[in-house]
């Protein structure tokens, strides 16, 4: 049998992947939503909210959104061993690496760090490249190079000051540019073997599952904002995050995660135009000329 063994059974049992372009409206949904979320994440923070408090409000807010995708599918989840284990390496992969993040900002410079951890999807391009023999057209190609070419751009931050306390910021750095790159390759991987809904209940339960480890990480020696702008505030930007990481599991699941990822990770491009509407911040020309690559990127890959 071809295509991976007619896409592993149609992810066994799952709904039959769809053919065509259909991947990219999924694909398209969860950039934006990405973007938005992007545009206002530190609202809850700025307001006394700690960032690990909100990595405890993501993950729960991935519940309802398992729920749903389950319940679109009668409840059924694929609970061989090999299901288990893909889908709970994708999800501790993204989710311990947003943890290993908070430690790695504390330690060293923003703006030393985005732009390295930027560049994950590279990591998924060479693994779904050379291990699922993923192909695409010249065109698609051309969109991939651009958009690595614009990740650094898109995250580049204006210097601080803040010296950095250890090199250890820097192994922490490449530990989630690895651990986001490997993730994308696992998303496809896992969706060869079960279906998309499955996969995303994983993840929520590889996520849910971090939150001590979060809970940990929070000073509550300090004043915490319990109130609308705090936890309730996170409550619907976390949900845009979390309905971002749903749409990307089906557009990896429907598409090829060369193209797939590094797509969704142009996320900052609406981010800066939204930031620039809501807050009135003029971006540094790097980011405006990264802003023009990802552009090019987004037509060139969605082919």
């Amino acid at each position: 049998m071809t295509a991976h063994g007619a896409e592993r059974d149609a992810a066994r049992e799952g709904a039959a992947p769809a053919e065509g372009r259909g991947w990219l409206g999924y694909a398209l949904a969860a950039t934006a939503l990405w973007g938005v979320w992007g545009a206002f994440i530190e609202i809850p923070e700025k307001a006394g909210f700690p960032a690990s408090l909100g990595y405890t409000v993501w993950s729960l807010t991935m519940i309802p959104c398992a729920a749903f995708a389950l319940g679109r599918v009668g409840w059924k989840v694929h609970r061989g061993a090999r299901d288990i284990a893909l889908g709970a390496s994708a999800g501790l992969l993204g989710a311990a690496g947003q943890l290993i993040l908070f430690e790695t900002l504390r330690l060293g410079p923003a703006y030393l760090v985005f732009p390295v951890v930027a560049l994950y999807p590279l990591v998924t391009v060479i693994l779904a490249y050379t291990l699922l023999r993923e192909r695409v057209s010249r065109r698609s190609w051309t969109g991939v190079a651009l958009a690595v070419v614009a990740l650094p751009m898109l995250a580049r931050q204006e210097p601080s000051g803040q010296a950095a306390q250890t090199k250890l910021w820097l192994l922490l750095t490449l530990a989630v540019f690895l651990m986001w790159g490997v993730q994308g390759y696992v998303f496809k991987l896992a969706n060869l073997a079960m279906s998309a809904e499955s996969l995303f209940f994983y993840m929520m339960a590889s996520g849910v599952a971090l939150i001590p480890v979060a809970l940990a990480m929070t000073d509550f020696t300090q004043a915490i904002n319990w109130g609308l702008s705090g936890p309730w505030a996170a409550v619907l930007i976390q949900s845009l995050n979390s309905l971002g990481a749903l749409l990307l599991v089906y557009a990896v699941r429907y598409g090829k995660a060369v193209v797939v990822v590094p797509m969704a990770a142009l996320a900052p491009v609406l981010t800066v135009l939204l930031s620039l509407g809501i807050y009135r911040v003029i971006p540094h020309p790097v980011v405006i000329t990264g802003m023009v690559a990802a552009a090019a990127a987004m037509v060139l890959m969605a082919e």
